[in-house]
């Protein structure tokens, strides 16, 4: 573990990336790179806590609270598997993942509301579809679908991850329908529906003129030129693939625990931080999942962590809701006083839920 965060990497090159960046960085991306700077500093306030066994006096700084803040999600994915626990079926989990080709990906990140939503809609659509056809399953399911719109390198990379139970209720509700040890679904007829879908809802929004276009896209406004590329994306194939069942619900939260709230890139995929560069860990999964190191300019770096920002859920800034321990005898810390926040009007990303 080095010890480096993102935060660091804002700390150290945010100033000069807004500078050279001011007439393009929009407000959302202010308030994030902002909130994960002022994150668990005197800057946001806190309070005072003391051991009741030992005596230790420390002081313990606010949460920013922002979705894409690293230090920020780990209470927030804990709180959700918590829920989601009673939800998980006795059964084998599948799965599955739908991906969407580059030329699908440029028009969803000038479209990020509309075009994410058509990727949840035709993929859930596409599972049930497929597993109510008596031909391969003939049952009702559930599942749930995680979105990530980055890759290992913090690429634009929008995919759909969805963990789906080895089978549902029978069509007409009178018995459990299993699916075959260790198969779910044909994917190359999963990968054929969804590219049907997602191209029919696609075309939908653009006729509801729900889609937007400029810079190297401007073209696409033209219907002519959007049919033309609606057309070459009904001849390229669409990338749906499953992977081998979970043992059990244990496992599935496990699995859940790695894929939900998380940010483009973890703290712990750091390795260093330069006055010139940045570098961390990614995996190459073209190349059997081989560890290696990739080094950016802090500018790139800033520049492709921004680029999975979305419009965040409205946030608060609250303190911690169960009570700390002692780092040196595990006692618990008891709150001795209240620390106000140093700039209590800068910035105000935790009242704007737009």
């Amino acid at each position: 573990m080095s010890g480096l965060e993102v935060a660091d990497v804002f700390r150290r090159h945010g100033d000069a990336y807004r500078h050279a960046h001011d007439r393009h960085l929009g407000r959302l991306e202010r308030r994030v790179m902002s909130a994960i700077e002022l994150c668990r500093t005197a800057a946001l306030g806190g309070h005072t806590e003391a051991c009741a066994e030992c005596g230790l006096v420390r002081c313990a700084y606010n949460s920013c609270r922002n979705r894409h803040c690293p230090k920020c999600q780990g209470a927030a994915r804990a709180a959700w598997l918590a829920a989601r626990h009673a939800e998980l079926l006795p059964v084998p989990y599948f799965h599955v993942v739908f991906t969407v080709p580059p030329a699908v990906a440029e028009i969803a990140f000038q479209n990020k509301e509309t075009v994410y939503a058509i990727l949840f809609r035709a993929a859930a659509e596409t599972l049930r579809t497929i597993a109510a056809d008596p031909k391969h399953l003939g049952a009702e399911i559930g599942l749930v679908a995680v979105l990530h719109s980055w890759g290992q390198t913090l690429q634009h990379h929008p995919h759909i991850h969805c963990l789906v139970p080895g089978g549902g209720p029978s069509l007409d509700g009178t018995r459990w329908v299993a699916c075959r040890p260790g198969f779910f679904l044909p994917v190359r007829v999963l990968s054929r529906l969804f590219r049907r879908l997602f191209l029919a809802e696609l075309d939908a929004a653009f006729a509801a003129s729900r889609l937007g276009f400029f810079g190297d896209l401007a073209a696409l406004a033209e219907p002519a030129a959007f049919a033309r590329r609606l057309k070459e994306l009904h001849r390229v194939e669409w990338v749906v693939y499953a992977k081998p069942p979970f043992g059990g619900p244990e496992q599935v939260l496990a699995y859940l625990g790695r894929y939900t709230h998380r940010v483009a890139i973890a703290n712990a995929r750091l390795v260093g931080i330069t006055d010139e560069h940045v570098a961390f860990r990614w995996r190459d999964y073209r190349h059997h999942s081989r560890a290696k190191v990739m080094t950016l300019a802090a500018d790139e770096f800033i520049r492709r962590f921004l680029l999975h920002t979305s419009t965040p859920d409205a946030e608060s800034r609250t303190s911690r809701q169960e009570p700390a321990r002692c780092p040196c005898c595990g006692g618990v810390m008891r709150l001795t006083g209240v620390l106000p926040p140093l700039v209590p009007r800068r910035p105000r990303f935790w009242d704007d839920s737009s």
